[in-house]
Parts: structure tokens; sequence; C-alpha cells
């Protein structure tokens, strides 16, 4: 399996935003207390997914 830097970046975006999904979803079920920060943490890991993401090609 030969891993160009375009897969790598792809695969760091996937991890950010599975990273992402579990950051909200452990404020929502496990510290309702803290949803807020949690999710904006989380939504935070989307944004540095996507941006990773829509960098894939051009670097």
């Amino acid at each position: 399996m030969s891993l160009n830097k375009n897969k790598i970046v792809g695969y760091a975006a996937l991890m950010l935003a599975v990273l992402g999904s579990a950051l909200i979803l452990i404020g929502v079920f496990i510290y309702p207390e803290y949803t807020i920060g949690f999710s904006v943490v989380g939504i935070g890991f989307y944004a540095i997914a996507w941006a990773f993401n829509a960098l894939r090609g051009r670097i």
C-alpha cells in the first residue's frame, strides 16, 4: 500500500472528522452540562478536517 501525501492528508481529515464526532457525542451523552464546549471543539475539528480535505490536491 503506497501512501502518497494526498492519501495521508485524506486519512488525517477522516480521523479529525471521527474525533470531532466523538467529542460532540461525548458532550451530548456523557457530560450534558458541558455540551456547548464539547460541541464547539467538535465543530472546530470538523473545520480543520474540511480545510485538510480542500487542500488535499494542492499540496
